[in-house]
Formats: structure tokens, sequence, C-alpha cells
């Protein structure tokens, strides 16, 4: 498996959550995922500041990567 194929595959994870986050005017761009599998987004938005940011992140985001992507071992903000 390429490093490619996983971010791909993390895109299309986020790109599936991106709607959720833009219903309450936020959006998430990928930064990058790190050679240890560790995915860095960067919350914008509304979703930036928010008081529920992290857990948006970890229990929103975070398990939707991990559902799809595997190998990835957790997400954090960038």
């Amino acid at each position: 498996m390429t490093d490619k194929s996983i971010k791909d595959r993390v895109s299309k994870a986020l790109e599936r959550v991106r709607p959720y986050l833009q219903s309450d005017g936020g959006d998430i761009d990928l930064v990058e995922v790190s050679d240890d599998m560790i995915v860095k987004v960067k919350l914008t938005g509304a979703c930036h500041g928010c008081p529920y940011s992290m857990q948006t992140l970890k229990a929103g985001v975070e398990q939707a990567i991990m559902r799809e992507v595997p190998e990835i071992k957790r997400v954090i903000s960038a």
C-alpha cells in the first residue's frame, strides 16, 4: 500500500464528515498524514476555536477516519 493511497483514503473519509461540519458553518482541511500514521487536520470556519472542537475531532473525525483507514493511529489538530 502506498502513502498516496492512504492519503486518498483519509481524504475520502474527510469528505464523508465534511457535510456535517459545514452544516454548522465549519470545515476541515487535511494537513498531512505522517510516516507514523498520524493524521493532522485543521478545523476551519465555525469549528475553529469552538468549545466542542476537540470532541468533534475525537468522536467524529477521528472515528470516521479510523473506520475507513484502520492503519491510522490517531488524528490531531494542526
